[in-house]
């Protein structure tokens, strides 16, 4: 089994939950997304992050305005939509379940390896 594949998905799960958590304090601009991802240690490429902001965009949960640039062509900024605030919320009150979840199961482990009475039965 290859690590570096599994550990991939695990990070393509989360990451449209951590854009949208960027986007929901307020109105960005995508390059400005890929530097706090990078930021975080979760490095996206364009070619990842446009795909998926039009996929949200067309499912209604953001919107975007364009703004004139003084060095360039115009900026499009995007924001979430109420329909976007909605499903973020569900997917905060989703990633909090499973992360204690994961915690919960992750530290049981812990626990029962560091007390050698403990024993765990194998099917």
């Amino acid at each position: 089994m290859n690590i570096e594949n599994t550990q991939s998905q695990m990070r393509k799960g989360v990451l449209e939950f951590c854009i949208l958590s960027i986007i929901k304090r307020g109105e960005v601009y995508p390059s400005d997304i890929i530097d706090e991802m990078k930021r975080a240690n979760l490095h996206i490429l364009e070619g990842t992050l446009y795909p998926l902001l039009t996929r949200l965009k067309n499912a209604d949960l953001l919107t975007y305005r364009w703004v004139e640039s003084t060095g360039g062509p115009p900026r499009k900024y995007f924001s979430l939509t109420d329909k976007g605030a909605n499903f973020y919320a569900e997917l905060q009150a989703t990633w909090n379940e499973l992360a204690n979840a994961v915690h919960a199961l992750t530290q049981n482990e812990e626990a029962i390896a560091a007390d050698p009475t403990t024993s765990t039965s194998k099917n």
